[in-house]
C-alpha cells in the first residue's frame, strides 16, 4: 500500500474504534512493510490484538494490540481523547511486560510515548498526512522492528540536576538584584510547587507552562501573571476562563511575586 493510497482510504473514514481499529492496523503494516499480527504470529504468544491484561487498579481489560518488547497499542474513535487511552495503557502496562512504547492512535492520528525506565518520557505526534513523509514512516516502522531507535537519551537524573542548576541560577540572580534569600527561596519553591502541580494536572490545561510562555515575550509582565496565579492558588479562583482550585499549607500564603528578566 503506497502512502497516498492509505491516506486516501482513511481521511474521511468516521466508523468507531471498534469497527475501524483492526483494518486501520492492518494497513499500516502494509504500509510500512511488516507482518500484520495474525500473519507474523497466529498462535497470538507475541504479536497480538486484543492481548488481555489486568489493570494495575484492578480488574481485567486488554490493549488492542500488543508486540512482546516493543510496543501496547491503544485505538479511539475519531476525535475522541487520546490521553485517556494513554492512562489506560499506563494501567496495563505492567501486565503486558512494561513494552517501551506506549501508542495511541484514531485513524488520524498516532501517538506514540517512550516507556523506558528512568527516563525523560518523549511523545512523538504523527497526523495522517504525516505518514507522506518517508522518515515518519521510518519512525512508526522502528516501534515494529527497532523500538531501541526511539529511546530517548536524556535520563531523568540529568533532567532533575538540569533544573536544579537552573533554579539555583534563578535564585543567585534574584539575590544579586538585593531581594531578600528569604523571599527569593519561597518565590523559587513557588514556581518549583507550579511546575509539580502541572505535571499531575493540578493545574489545568498547561497553564503554567502557557504563563512562562507569556512572560518569555513580555519579562515586563511576568510579575504580574505570576501574581494572578500564585492568589488563586492561595484562596481559589479564576485564572481567565478557567478555575484554579484552593491550595493547602503556607507556600501560597500570598500573591507576592519577583520581576524576572529571562
Amino acid at each position: 500500500m503506497t502512502p497516498q493510497e492509505f491516506i486516501a482510504k482513511w481521511r474521511h473514514v468516521e466508523l468507531k474504534e471498534r469497527s475501524a481499529s483492526q483494518s486501520h492496523f492492518n494497513d499500516l503494516c502494509r504500509l510500512l512493510g511488516v507482518d500484520d499480527p495474525v500473519t507474523a504470529d497466529p498462535k497470538g504468544e507475541w504479536f497480538t490484538f486484543e492481548k488481555g491484561a489486568s489493570k494495575t487498579s484492578g480488574g481485567e481489560g486488554w490493549a488492542d494490540v500488543w508486540r512482546k518488547g516493543h510496543f501496547a497499542w491503544e485505538y479511539k474513535g475519531p476525535k475522541k481523547d487520546l490521553d485517556r487511552a494513554f492512562a489506560q495503557l499506563l494501567q496495563y502496562a505492567i501486565a503486558l511486560e512494561n513494552p517501551p512504547l506506549l501508542i495511541t492512535s484514531d485513524t488520524d492520528r498516532i501517538r506514540i510515548h517512550t516507556n523506558w525506565t528512568n527516563t525523560v518520557q518523549r511523545v512523538y505526534d504523527l497526523s495522517l498526512d504525516d505518514l507522506a513523509d518517508g522518515s515518519k514512516r521510518d519512525l512508526l516502522r522502528a516501534a515494529f522492528t527497532d523500538p531501541e531507535k526511539l529511546r530517548p537519551t536524556k535520563t531523568r537524573q540529568s533532567l532533575t540536576e538540569d533544573a536544579a542548576a537552573h533554579f539555583a541560577n534563578l535564585a543567585l540572580r534574584l539575590r544579586g538584584r538585593g531581594h531578600d534569600a528569604e523571599e527569593v527561596a519561597h518565590f523559587v519553591n513557588r514556581l518549583i510547587f507550579c511546575m509539580f502541580a502541572e505535571d499531575v494536572g493540578l493545574l489545568p490545561d498547561k497553564m503554567f507552562a502557557r504563563m512562562i510562555k507569556a512572560g518569555r515575550s513580555k519579562p515586563e509582565g511576568f510579575a504580574a501573571l505570576a501574581s494572578t496565579l500564585f492568589a488563586a492558588m492561595q484562596s481559589g479562583g479564576m485564572v481567565g476562563f478557567e478555575q484554579v482550585e484552593w491550595f493547602n499549607g503556607g507556600l501560597f500564603d500570598s500573591e507576592a511575586a519577583l520581576p524576572l528578566d529571562w
